[in-house]
């Protein structure tokens, strides 16, 4: 065995390998002319003349070429064929210093191969020779055929023949039948079209032959039915019923009719092969929508933005190659099945796969990086298929489509949707448009990495709010801590703030938010009302109310939507008040109309802690580093497998399971139209006190005890108070009465006001506070007021 393992494994010096594999192949070349060029009048070693050489060989490789074709070809007949094709098969693993897998099972298939084939040549009826003087089967077929003639009779003797030759084949090559379900109707579906026109031509042909006997039948004259003289005869047996294809003298037309409604059956292939579904999207039309007036305002028109490009064409060959590629990929680890249907889309094409009974789930996902080795693709997404009993392999294309915004723009989905919050999010993996509803969210979280496409979504949603609504109707409040991603909209009318990049007017506008929230909801309570749906549907068109009286000072209230590019420099800089800000809102804006888009490509349980991640049931997640991170945002893996540009996974609020989706791609030069096109309209007014601590917050009670140093609303030395704990490092009510000269009462009081403003912590017994804010905070934040 040793010595038979060393036949089939090349050594280690590749040198010596390629004149091994060269040998081999010439040999086979050479064995292979000499079969070839066979002729019975070439001296072999049944006649004389090979000893005397009175006569000259024909064959191509001479003397020695006569002699070995004669002596295989007797005893393996037409089988001697296959000799020179193991010997290149061989020659060639040589050359390439490959190593020939299962070598013993290669060498059994081969034999056997060689032994059966003969032998099912010898089963045939009748003498058939090889240039009239050799039996096709051989010396070695005919006693093998004779065997199994004499114990297995003719019948068992083709079975058990057959058997062998399927088993041979199956050991000594890579065949398996799954391969061929793909491979030949691939290859002859142009027989299976032939076949199909042929049928369609004849049943065409015969409806014609039919409608021109009818003609002929309606334009003869009708016989003349005359009194009979001779008694009548007993009536005849009714005729056989004739076949639906022929035609029948009573209800020729009725029969004809029959006939012509007849669906055409095509003829089905032999072997089932994945069925190609069209994409969703192929037969969208585009519907470029013209300017709506809502209001005072006109909405803008879907010309300001790129027209998408022509879908590609699907390529079913190509498509039913990779099936093959990955079914024969599980086969190699003992995971067996079929691809039952190829589902093309945008960016990936999911891929059906039907494990055989007995495959676990767990063995097919956890061979992921082998398909993406075998089928040459970066990443691969495996998942359960809703509602079948099938694996969906999604594979990324090889040329990747551009989802533009107007595609979403001009969908059904957006157009129709009546909600002023319709978020267009792109398509998914077989190319529908999605669209949702920021009301029904109420809120939505987003992570990414950097580059890719959290801060281009974002564009996307705040484009279709602009799409979708006017100033009056909605309000936004845009954060950027870093002054890159959302200057484009600088002036646009639902502007309700100007566009925030300091971190603490953030904050600001955070604690502000909810203080309109509780003035909303106290209003909502007065007039009877449980969201901001019926407390809008109170006043007219023109925004006067209609059923409580002649104030003026109430309106409809518009939406407020905050989008915060990057919710981390937020944390880092107040996490206390920004994170209660946000829960407070998380949990009780919605009915007043006030939503929360948080973005941050830092998904970190310090960033998304567990209460605020507990309020936002809606969250999108692009790709991100690692399995903790997609854990982190989604509760599940899979974000790290993503493509990046926009590939992303949503899950939708009140679900567990995963949506993979492809955002939209927007431009800045049609964010640049669309935003010029609403200031055209208007200027945006700003509310500059929503970025100013709340006044309610700054409120000082009475003087103190001792009644020195009166409390006014606004301590004036409260900054001076804040400098020194910041430049000392320390907090305590001894460094302010000594450097401010105030009493305890005064000191203790600014101690607490700068606890609530996040700059130090809570007291810990006799310890000194601790000081939340690092020594350069002053100056970041006199840099950001100038």
């Amino acid at each position: 065995m040793k010595y038979f393992n060393q036949l089939f494994t090349p050594t280690n010096n590749r040198r010596l390998n390629e004149l091994i594999g060269f040998l081999l192949c010439v040999s086979a070349l050479l064995l292979f002319l000499a079969l070839a060029s066979y002729s019975p009048l070439d001296p072999s070693l049944n006649s004389a003349s090979v000893l005397t050489g009175s006569r000259a060989a024909r064959n191509w490789v001479g003397m020695v070429g006569a002699l070995f074709s004669d002596l295989i070809l007797q005893a393996f007949g037409i089988g001697a064929f296959l000799l020179p094709v193991f010997l290149g098969v061989l020659g060639q693993r040589w050359f390439r210093s490959r190593k020939i897998a299962s070598p013993l099972a290669k060498f059994l298939g081969a034999t056997w191969m060689l032994i059966f084939l003969p032998a099912m040549l010898a089963l045939l009826p009748g003498h058939l020779r090889w240039m009239g003087a050799i039996p096709l089967e051989g010396l070695l077929g005919r006693i093998v055929g004779d065997f199994l003639i004499h114990y297995f009779n003719p019948a068992g003797a083709y079975i058990v023949c057959a058997t062998v030759l399927a088993v041979a084949l199956y050991l000594s090559t890579a065949f398996s039948f799954s391969a061929l379900q793909v491979w030949a109707p691939t290859r002859f579906a142009f027989v299976v079209a032939l076949l199909n026109r042929w049928r369609d031509w004849q049943e065409e042909r015969a409806k014609r032959r039919m409608q021109r006997d009818l003609e002929k039948r309606r334009a003869s004259p009708k016989p003349v039915i005359t009194t009979q003289m001779f008694p009548a005869r007993p009536p005849a047996a009714p005729p056989a019923p004739a076949r639906a294809t022929e035609p029948v003298r009573t209800g020729i037309d009725r029969t004809f009719a029959e006939e012509r409604e007849l669906p055409t059956q095509p003829i089905e292939p032999m072997i089932a092969a994945p069925e190609v579904t069209e994409r969703a999207d192929s037969a969208q039309k585009p519907k470029t929508t013209l300017p709506r007036i809502a209001g005072g305002f006109k909405l803008p028109p879907s010309s300001l933005l790129h027209r998408p490009d022509e879908q590609q064409a699907i390529d079913a060959d190509e498509l039913k190659i990779l099936a093959h590629v990955l079914t024969e990929k599980y086969a190699e680890f003992d995971v067996t099945g079929q691809v039952t249907q190829i589902n093309p889309g945008p960016v990936v094409t999911t891929f059906e796969f039907k494990p055989e009974a007995g495959i676990k789930y767990s063995r097919i996902t956890n061979l992921t990086d082998d398909l993406c080795l075998a089928m040459k693709a970066e990443s691969i997404l495996i998942e359960r298929m809703a509602g079948k009993s099938t694996v969906g392999i999604q594979v990324p294309n090889r040329d990747r489509e551009i989802i533009w915004l107007r595609e979403n723009i001009e969908s059904q989905e957006f157009i129709g949707s009546k909600s002023k919050l319709t978020l267009a999010l792109g398509k998914d993996i077989n190319g529908r448009i999605v669209t949702a509803d920021l009301n029904a969210m109420p809120h939505l979280l987003i992570a990414g990495s950097t580059g890719t496409g959290k801060s281009v979504a974002i564009n996307a949603m705040i484009m279709s709010i602009l799409y979708k609504s006017t100033p009056e109707q909605v309000r936004l409040i845009l954060v950027d801590p870093k002054r890159l991603e959302l200057g484009n909209y600088d002036g646009v009318p639902h502007l309700y703030t100007p566009i925030i990049t300091e971190p603490k007017l953030a904050a600001n506008a955070l604690r502000n938010a909810v203080r309109e929230m509780e003035r909303r909801l106290k209003l909502l309570a007065e007039k009877g009302v449980r969201n901001i749906d019926q407390y809008n549907k109170l006043f007219d068109e023109n925004g006067t109310p209609s059923l409580f009286g002649d104030n003026a000072d109430e309106r409809p209230l518009p939406y407020i939507v905050i989008i915060i590019d990057e919710l981390a420099d937020l944390m880092m800089l107040d996490s206390g008040n920004v994170e209660e800000s946000i829960t407070r809102l998380a949990q009780m804006a919605r009915a007043v109309g006030i939503h929360l888009v948080l973005a941050t490509q830092r998904p970190s349980v310090d960033v998304i802690t567990g209460l605020i991640k507990a309020n936002f049931p809606a969250r999108i997640s692009f790709r991100v580093a690692t399995k903790v991170d997609s854990r982190t945002i989604l509760d599940a893996n899979g974000a790290e497998a993503l493509l990046g540009r926009g590939d992303m996974l949503y899950l939708p609020a009140g679900t567990a399971r995963l949506h993979r989706l492809h955002a939209p791609f927007v431009t800045e030069k049609e964010i640049a139209a669309v935003v010029e096109f609403w200031r055209s309209q208007g200027t945006a007014e700003y509310q500059e006190q929503f970025l100013q601590a709340p006044q309610q917050e700054r409120g000082i009670g009475a003087g103190d005890e001792d009644g020195e140093d009166g409390e006014i609303e606004h301590d004036p030395l409260y900054e001076d108070a804040v400098k020194l704990v910041v430049e000392f490092g320390k907090a305590s009510t001894s460094l302010l009465q000594r450097r401010l000269r105030i009493g305890y009462g005064r000191a203790a009081h600014l101690i607490d006001l700068m606890e609530r403003d996040g700059i130090v912590g809570a007291a810990d017994g006799p310890k000194p506070r601790e000081v939340l804010k690092r020594p350069t905070w002053l100056a970041e934040v006199e840099e950001s007021l100038r």
